[in-house]
């Protein structure tokens, strides 16, 4: 007569054996997803406020403020 527990261990080890790559696919995806995640933020962190973290003084647009608003051109300047 065998011993149960010895009968059962084997089943059980007999079962893993036939489970295929499951811990080593569900280890893919999870490093996957992960790292799809980190490379969106790296992406998009750039986009944020318009660029205004960057440390530019400048401002969102990259040029300085213009000193005086445009006004229409007139009869005196050159493209008119």
């Amino acid at each position: 007569m065998t011993d149960t527990a010895t009968t059962a261990v084997t089943a059980l080890l007999a079962a893993t054996g036939r489970q295929g790559p499951g811990d080593t696919l569900r280890i893919v995806l999870l490093v996957s997803i992960v790292g799809a995640a980190l490379l969106a933020w790296f992406l998009l962190r750039g986009y944020r406020n318009g660029g205004a973290d960057t440390g530019d003084a400048a401002g969102p647009q990259g040029d300085a403020p213009a000193a005086t608003t445009p006004t229409r051109n007139g009869p005196g300047d050159a493209n008119a």
